[in-house]
């Protein structure tokens, strides 16, 4: 008769555990599927944006699935623990006294997330960005609500947390100024030398239309260093082509003086022997 009664209470006990494993992985697949349909809900809303916010869209887009993910994740594990009878309650109850002892070790999340929202409103930056946060630069692949992801040209992944973003040099807000400076030799005249550049400016701007918005202008003469007259142009372009153009006005130039027989400067020493010799050597 007790086995029967322990057999019978053992059978009920393990079919209330049942229904309750399945009760929970029903939470997590309906869990699932709310942020399955809520991030498309997210991406078809912001959709909207027009083309020149696309950048902060997409930072949007992000923010807002990180913000709906951890909803969804603290509203399942409450609906879990009170399938198993857990005192849900009371454990909020403890974790705010909990939260109230380890409120001075947590400030630094708080201000993490508030310094992400700040960010985010004032558009400091955005995804696609490339920025500069103090020694670290990249790429922004992620702005969540606690940290932000940079891809550097090298790759290395850098995580920063927002509460320690406080100086940010964003080089993808607007477009960008291109400066090269040319030096050429003391023995070539400054105004014939100018002249070619400004032929040649003419042209790199009808090559690069695409992302050259303003110039090459050749400004003069910029500066009498050491062992050259330095010349410097200068261009306007899109956000995160500087670079590439720079190094393709350089290339430019150098094929083009080489064409006019333009010397480009470079270090010359001249060495006096006591015989009364004399020799000139280029520093390398």
């Amino acid at each position: 008769m007790v086995n029967d009664f322990t057999g019978v209470f053992s059978s009920e006990l393990l079919w209330s555990y049942l229904i309750k494993i399945v009760n929970s992985i029903i939470v997590l697949i309906i869990s699932g599927l709310v942020i399955k349909f809520g991030n498309k809900y997210i991406d078809n809303l912001l959709k909207r944006e027009r083309e020149k916010y696309i950048r902060r869209r997409n930072t949007l887009i992000l923010l807002l699935r990180s913000a709906l993910r951890y909803v969804i994740y603290f509203i399942s594990s409450i609906i879990i623990l009170s399938i198993f009878n857990v005192p849900v309650a009371s454990l909020l109850a403890g974790a705010g006294i909990i939260g109230l002892a380890v409120g001075f070790g947590a400030q630094s999340l708080v201000k993490d997330i508030i310094n992400g929202f700040f960010i985010l409103f004032e558009d400091q930056f955005a995804v696609g960005d490339y920025i500069k946060v103090a020694s670290v630069d990249g790429v922004v692949e992620e702005l969540g609500l606690r940290t932000t992801r940079l891809r550097s040209f090298a790759g290395e992944i850098h995580i920063i947390p927002n509460g320690e973003i406080n100086q940010v040099t964003n080089y993808s807000s607007g477009n960008m100024r291109v400066m090269v400076d040319v030096g050429v030799a003391y023995e070539e005249k400054p105004s014939q030398v100018i002249d070619v550049l400004e032929e040649l400016a003419g042209e790199i701007a009808l090559e690069k239309s695409e992302v050259i918005t303003d110039g090459p202008t050749v400004l003069g003469v910029q500066e009498l260093a050491v062992s050259s007259v330095v010349i410097r142009i200068w261009a306007k372009v899109k956000p995160m082509e500087q670079w590439q153009v720079a190094r393709y006005i350089r290339q430019r130039i150098k094929e083009r003086l080489d064409e006019r027989g333009i010397e480009i400067a470079y270090p010359h020493v001249v060495l006096l022997s006591k015989e009364g010799s004399v020799e000139e050597t280029v520093v390398k």
